[in-house]
Parts: C-alpha cells; sequence; structure tokens
C-alpha cells in the first residue's frame, strides 16, 4: 500500500474513456435499424463511466493521500471495501458495462470477423453475471475473485476486438 491501489484505479480509469468511445463510434457506424442496440449500449457505457469514474477519482485524489497522511478514520465511508458505498458503485459500473456489451452484440453479424467481436461482447456480457456474484455476494473473500477470472479476460478482449473490427473497416474504406 499504496502502489497496489494507485496502480489498480489509475488502470482501470485508464479503461472508462476508450470503451465509451469505442462504443460511441460503433454507435454512429451502426445502421440505422440497429441503433437501438448501440443507443441503450451507449447509455449503460455512460452509467459504467460516471460510477467508476466517480470511485476511482475518490480513491486516488482523497481516499489513498488521506490514508497516507494518517487521517484515515475522517474519510472512512469513501474508501472502497466490500460491500461499502464505493464497492457498489464499482459493481454496478461494471454490470452497467456487461449490458452494454450485451446490447452491443446484438449489432454484430454472425459470420466473418464481426462474429469474433460479437462472441467476445456476448462473453463480456455473460461474464458480467461473475462479476455480480462476486461484489454482492455476502461473505467476501480474496478467493471468490477467482469466479471473476473469466471477466479479467473478456473485457480487454472485446475492446481489442472491436477496435480490429474499426481497422478493418478502415482499412477497406482506405482502399476503395
Amino acid at each position: 500500500y499504496p502502489l497496489d491501489e494507485i496502480l489498480i484505479y489509475t488502470f482501470s480509469l485508464c479503461i472508462t474513456v476508450p470503451f465509451m468511445l469505442e462504443i460511441l463510434v460503433l454507435h454512429h457506424i451502426t445502421k440505422p435499424e440497429k441503433r437501438f442496440f448501440t443507443h441503450a449500449a451507449v447509455i449503460f457505457t455512460v452509467i459504467y463511466l460516471v460510477l467508476v469514474t466517480a470511485n476511482y477519482v475518490v480513491q486516488l485524489a482523497t481516499v489513498i493521500p488521506m490514508t497516507i497522511n494518517g487521517n484515515a478514520n475522517e474519510i472512512t465511508i469513501l474508501k472502497q471495501t466490500p460491500h461499502s458505498l464505493f464497492w457498489d458503485f464499482d459493481a454496478i459500473g461494471y454490470i452497467a458495462m456487461g449490458f452494454a456489451t450485451l446490447f452491443a452484440a446484438q449489432v454484430f453479424r454472425k459470420k466473418g470477423f464481426q462474429k469474433w467481436v460479437r462472441i467476445c461482447f456476448l462473453a463480456n456480457g455473460v461474464s458480467t453475471i461473475f462479476i455480480g456474484f462476486v461484489y454482492f455476494y455476502p461473505d467476501f473473500s480474496e478467493n471468490l475473485l477467482f469466479i471473476a477470472i473469466p471477466w479479467t479476460l473478456t473485457a480487454p478482449l472485446s475492446m481489442v476486438m472491436l477496435a480490429l473490427m474499426f481497422r478493418k473497416i478502415s482499412n477497406i474504406k482506405s482502399n476503395d
């Protein structure tokens, strides 16, 4: 402490804007008849972004500095610990991210490269069930975190696959 928390909150904060921008780009390139799904994905992405950004900024800018300065007892309510207010913010944020990927998955074709993007998005959405279980199980333990391991793979993989799809689309259009 505090390097472990600084790293995890900073890394997690760095995911928010790229994810939001990817979902926003997806919304703008989607055919109008399927935009309901991407619009829902944008809404859930904003919920994710607001909740987790608020959490990570509070942890990085308030909780960690106050704790280092020996004033942890003054900000106990702000600390992200199992079943605390900011723990729940984090949980709801990542559940919203899962819903965003489930909605967005509906716009990808079921063939070619988009099939794989779709699978990654669906896998991330489904793995959110494990995230919810870990966050809301009454007796938290560090061993419980192993249940959420699929999400640690599906979340970044879905972002990478979407970025690769954008690159493929960009390359096709630049060759036209």
